[in-house]
């Protein structure tokens, strides 16, 4: 009963793009975090406010998604110089069609 498409060794999972994106991205924490960078709320408190977050949450969600690259930590300027807020890197900037998928997804089929 063996298939060509069927992975031989079902204990091993297969090599996958999608699932290496949502090992970062697939949470709900995740994808929020983005979407407030995304529109512009990189400080910390814009961040927690606008998602809910717990602040423990919050806090390792910003802190993988700098590790890997999908956000970056920039002073906000002379007026607050001991401060940071986050924006979006490169990596980060191509998840935008993502983040805009899921929220027209999110009218159509969402509660």
């Amino acid at each position: 009963m063996g298939s060509k498409t069927e992975p031989k060794d079902r204990g091993t999972a297969r090599a996958c793009p999608i699932a290496d994106a949502l090992d970062l991205l697939g949470d709900r924490w995740s994808l929020l975090v983005l979407r407030e960078i995304n529109l512009g709320h990189g400080r910390f408190s814009e961040i927690r406010v606008n998602t809910g977050a717990p602040k423990e949450t919050l806090t390792a969600r910003l802190r993988k998604l700098e590790e890997a690259g999908v956000i970056a930590r920039r002073p906000l300027g002379k007026s607050a110089p001991n401060r940071h807020g986050y924006v979006l890197t490169d990596a980060g900037e191509d998840v935008r069609p993502v983040l805009a998928a899921l929220h027209a997804w999110g009218e159509h089929h969402g509660a």
